[in-house]
């Protein structure tokens, strides 16, 4: 007797890793923001600023082959995180809370567009004419 069912998903540990790397993301932004003085502050608020624009950057690159999509996503995180700091520093306003603050919102942001996008390009009935 054959079994009918998708063993890829009880071995499938990406849905885990994500849920870790978002914990370790927010712990690290939180302990920043509050001013902890954890030796873990700086590796993890690091693995924030560099994944954070990099998963919102990757949802919008869909269409992209995955090598791609991981090299053209942490570019643009390092991007991102370089044109708030250069325009703190130009408007002198430079401050590291604000500056996670400024990537938290422009990640959400970029995350909301996409999820936007997606959304309005469904039909109502879920079927095109």
């Amino acid at each position: 007797m054959q079994t009918i069912g998708n063993r890829a998903s009880s071995t499938d540990l990406s849905p885990l890793l994500a849920g870790a790397a978002t914990a370790v993301g927010g712990f690290g932004a939180i302990l920043a923001l509050v001013g902890s003085d954890s030796p873990l502050r700086g590796p993890f608020t690091l693995f924030f600023l560099l994944t954070a624009p990099a998963v919102a950057i990757a949802a919008a690159l869909r269409g992209l082959e995955p090598l791609g999509r991981v090299i053209t996503a942490l570019a643009g995180s390092v991007v991102v995180n370089m044109l708030v700091a250069q325009g703190m520093l130009a408007t002198h306003r430079w401050s590291w809370r604000g500056g996670i603050v400024a990537v938290t919102a422009i990640s959400s942001l970029l995350l909301l567009l996409v999820w936007v996008r997606r959304r309005r390009g469904r039909t109502t009935t879920g079927r095109t004419p």
